[in-house]
């Protein structure tokens, strides 16, 4: 994408794809923004992500449930839903829409605890 070009997050979804998409949106420093595009996608069985950075995701269409390892229920995230997950909070996609798209927005940045 050029500088200063318009781009849509919802456009060129695919309706079944058998691999994740994770496309880079930004790049600055430490802090990367990202979309993902799933579709019937989850973390494979008996994996978790541990990542040493803090990662902020909103899901913009479709649906996904999000399991942390310390957590007994999946939370359910539906459009416009959004969380921060720590560094090292280990997680995992349980699943994602199969019948359509699920469009994520990802934040990956430098650990600093929210302000409240």
């Amino acid at each position: 994408m050029t500088q200063n070009a318009i781009a849509n997050l919802l456009a060129d979804l695919p309706e079944q794809i058998p691999e994740e998409r994770f496309e880079t949106l930004l790049r600055f420093g430490e802090v990367k923004l990202e979309r993902i595009v799933s579709t019937g996608h989850c973390t494979a069985p008996g994996d978790w992500y541990d990542q040493p950075q803090a990662e902020w995701v909103l899901v913009i269409k479709g649906r996904a449930g999000l399991l942390f390892e310390d957590e007994a229920d999946t939370r359910i995230l539906e459009p416009g839903d959004h969380l921060l997950i720590p560094p090292h909070a280990r997680h995992r996609v349980e699943w994602t829409s199969a019948d359509e798209p699920t469009v994520w927005l990802a934040l990956h940045l430098p650990w600093q605890a929210p302000e409240r």
